[in-house]
């Protein structure tokens, strides 16, 4: 999911955390547990809570809509997929009891335990069938849709080129679940442990359009159920007594409260109100991060994510190639990391970040100043137009968003002359604005969802892809991302990956700015919060000391 983020200092969808390599095998232990072993929970000495701030409301709590890393946090929390990425950034059996792959990879067939649903229904492969035809209908809107293309006839589907019942996904019996896919994807059993892979309860779904917008409402079959959802102000989270894996749950509640402001958080941490502050569902006040290095109480981790601005390419002046390239080089990324964020990222000359880059010299270089003074005259002299409009650069509410957009204005002003208004929005409307193309520079992040280029290539293969807020498109781009999937050898296909990005950072409908890394503070009486290198996080096995 992720993810779109929604912090600047952490990346998953939100705020973030690290990334594992490409998944595939067959797991290992069954209930995947920090330690990979499967403890019993320890005595309770009285119940266990963990207390948490949530940056911003959570647009959804629904896995087939879900498309930033907040509403992923509640969501892994209260559901559960095939497989459940774990400690060691590897992708494990869960609701999966046995997962068969036929030689040519084409075919998963995957064997359902017993387990049930949150309300106390049976849970079934139909569940997953269910789910899975829902998120690629498109009725149901789902910008992750394009996550379940790697289904056979699941893009067909999903674009009205095929049926429902042409899609690769089909419950044998309650146990068994067979998938076919378009081409043998070596990273498909990571995706199952994406939440829009995620099961929902069809009689929930389709009894209440709003099922999974009220805690009264919500059902899921993970380690959590919704207990309360105060909207804007808390939410609630108790152990789930009907899951399949319960013992190796310890904590009984999970509370969050919902602040926006990260200096109110730190002082919730500070005051003992809360457990954690900062990533990955938050972030740390910027100009309290030299002191919290200084005394050894910030952890910090790479994540494979990219902190970028988007260009709406429909609107001028960035409907040309040359305006968007001067914007982009004339950031100076090394001052923003030294002097804002201060947290060891690493300036982004490229779409992919360090763990799966193919290009690592990148493809342009910081603050060059000269070039981005040439290309905008340029650029400008082929719209014909001798003044800018005036623009715009929007983001979403964060104390380290609004420093970065700051820094950036002045740059813009400094470096090219041109007048740069800003512009505030709160999360949820901010990223309806984004969809909605209500924009002219905006900023956004992205977490892989798994560790493979193609994930975040694949976000500008289509004009009206589901997070595709650029409504960028190019032919031979697309043709190479096509091109990708048919390919069996690895260097091959990096190689045709690798000129699929030159073309989408020659055409700069996105400005990387820097490669994620994730700080918080934390308890130490708080053990077993799983952060992957792809900056999800994972309650399961959490316990409070």
């Amino acid at each position: 999911m992720k993810k779109n983020i929604f912090v600047a200092m952490s990346s998953i969808l939100v705020l973030g955390a690290a990334l594992a390599g490409c998944g595939g095998g067959n797991q290992a232990q069954t209930g995947n547990q920090p330690d990979n072993q499967q403890a019993a929970a320890p005595e309770k000495t009285g119940p266990k809570v963990l207390k948490l701030n949530l940056h911003s409301e959570p647009p959804t709590a629904d896995p087939g809509i879900s498309e930033d890393t907040t509403s992923a946090a509640i969501i892994r929390a209260t559901f559960d997929g095939l497989t459940r990425v774990g400690a060691d950034g590897q992708p494990h059996e869960s609701i999966a009891e046995k997962i068969e792959t036929s030689e040519d990879g084409l075919t998963y067939t995957f064997h359902l335990r017993e387990a049930k649903w949150s309300n106390g229904d049976p849970l079934t492969a139909k569940d997953f069938e269910y789910a899975w035809k829902r998120a690629l209908d498109p009725k149901t809107a789902s910008n992750y849709a394009y996550q379940l293309y790697y289904v056979k006839n699941g893009e067909a589907y999903n674009k009205g080129q095929a049926s429902q019942d042409d899609v690769g996904v089909k419950a044998l019996d309650d146990k068994t679940l067979e998938v076919k896919l378009e081409n043998p994807t070596p990273f498909f059993l990571e995706l199952t442990a994406f939440p829009t892979y995620f099961p929902v309860n069809q009689k929930v779904v389709e009894a209440d359009p709003k099922w999974a917008a009220e805690a009264s409402t919500h059902v899921g079959n993970g380690p959590f159920k919704m207990e309360a959802w105060e909207h804007k102000s808390k939410l609630v989270l108790v152990k789930n007594e009907n899951y399949w894996d319960k013992d190796s749950v310890k904590l009984d509640r999970i509370e969050f409260s919902m602040v926006e402001d990260e200096n109110t958080e730190l002082s919730m941490f500070d005051n003992g109100e809360i457990d954690w502050a900062g990533a990955p569902l938050s972030a740390l006040p910027t100009d309290a991060i030299p002191s919290l290095i200084e005394s050894g109480k910030m952890k910090t981790q790479p994540i494979a994510g990219t902190y970028w601005y988007k260009f709406n390419t429909e609107k001028a002046p960035f409907n040309n190639a040359k305006i968007r390239k001067a914007f982009a080089y004339s950031i100076d990324r090394k001052s923003l990391i030294d002097n804002i964020l201060q947290s060891g990222q690493i300036p982004a000359m490229g779409a992919l970040p360090m763990s799966m880059a193919i290009n690592k010299d990148g493809y342009f270089k910081d603050n060059d100043t000269e070039t981005a003074k040439k290309l905008l005259e340029e650029g400008m002299k082929e719209l014909g137009i001798d003044k800018l409009p005036p623009i715009t650069l929007s983001y979403n509410t964060s104390e380290a968003h609004k420093k970065i957009a700051e820094a950036i204005q002045d740059q813009w002003k400094k470096h090219l002359g041109v007048e740069v208004k800003l512009e505030n929005k709160e999360w949820k409307v901010y990223l309806e604005d984004m969809h909605q193309g209500n924009y002219q520079i905006g900023r956004m992040g992205w977490l892989g969802d798994f560790n493979d280029p193609i994930n975040f290539l694949e976000l500008y293969k289509e004009k009206n892809g589901g997070n595709n807020d650029t409504f960028w498109e190019n032919a031979q781009y697309k043709e190479l991302l096509n091109k990708s999937a048919t390919i069996q050898d690895h260097n091959e296909r990096l190689k045709v990956l690798g000129d699929a990005e030159k073309i989408l950072m020659d055409e700069m409908p996105i400005a990387p700015i820097y490669f994620y890394t994730q700080s918080w503070v934390q308890k130490d009486s708080v053990k077993d919060v799983v952060i992957t290198g792809l900056g999800d996080v994972d309650y399961k096995w959490a316990t409070v000391e």
